[in-house]
C-alpha cells in the first residue's frame, strides 16, 4: 500500500475524502500538506483530528527526508484538478486552463471521464483530452455590484 493510500485510509476513517498532497517551501521551512474534502465542507476541528492521527503515522512512515511541518486542510474553492477524480468532483464548477500550444480558456465543467473532460465555453460544449491541457484549476467568480 502506497503512502497516499495509507493517508487516504486514515482520512476516510475520519469521515472525509483524501484529495492529495503537496510539498512546499515557505520561509525556509518544508511543509507537507494533506488536502481533504467533505460533503458540506471541511472544519478546523476535522483538520485537527486528522492531523493528530496522521502525525504519529508519518513519524513512523515519513513522507520525505529531513524535518517538515504537517498541514491538513481543504484544497480550497480555487484548487488544482490533477486527476480524473478531481475533475469528476468539480462537475458544475468554473474551470480555467491552458491548451498546449494554445490559448487560456475558461468555462463550466460539464463532464469528465478517464480520457477527457467537457467544458461549456460561451454556450458551446467542447471536449479536451487531459494530455492536451495544463494548469487546470477551479475558480470562483465574485459577484460584481
Amino acid at each position: 500500500m502506497s503512502l497516499n493510500e495509507q493517508i487516504a485510509k486514515i482520512v476516510k476513517a475520519n469521515g472525509a475524502s483524501f484529495y492529495g498532497t503537496e510539498t512546499a517551501q515557505e520561509d525556509g521551512r518544508t511543509i507537507f500538506r494533506v488536502y481533504i474534502t467533505k460533503e458540506g465542507g471541511v472544519s478546523l476541528d476535522l483538520c485537527a483530528e486528522i492531523s493528530n492521527e496522521l502525525s504519529p503515522f508519518l513519524d513512523v512512515n515519513p513522507p520525505m527526508h529531513g524535518a517538515y511541518y504537517l498541514e491538513v486542510s481543504s484544497p480550497g474553492i480555487e484548487r488544482k484538478l490533477e486527476n480524473r477524480i478531481h475533475f469528476m468532483s468539480a462537475i458544475g464548477e468554473r474551470v480555467k486552463f491552458k491548451e498546449h500550444g494554445g490559448d487560456k480558456l475558461k468555462g463550466i465543467l460539464k463532464s469528465a471521464n478517464s480520457n477527457s473532460f467537457v467544458v461549456e465555453i460561451k454556450g458551446e460544449d467542447k471536449s479536451f483530452d487531459y494530455a492536451n491541457v495544463s494548469k487546470v484549476k477551479t475558480y470562483f467568480e465574485w459577484n460584481k455590484k
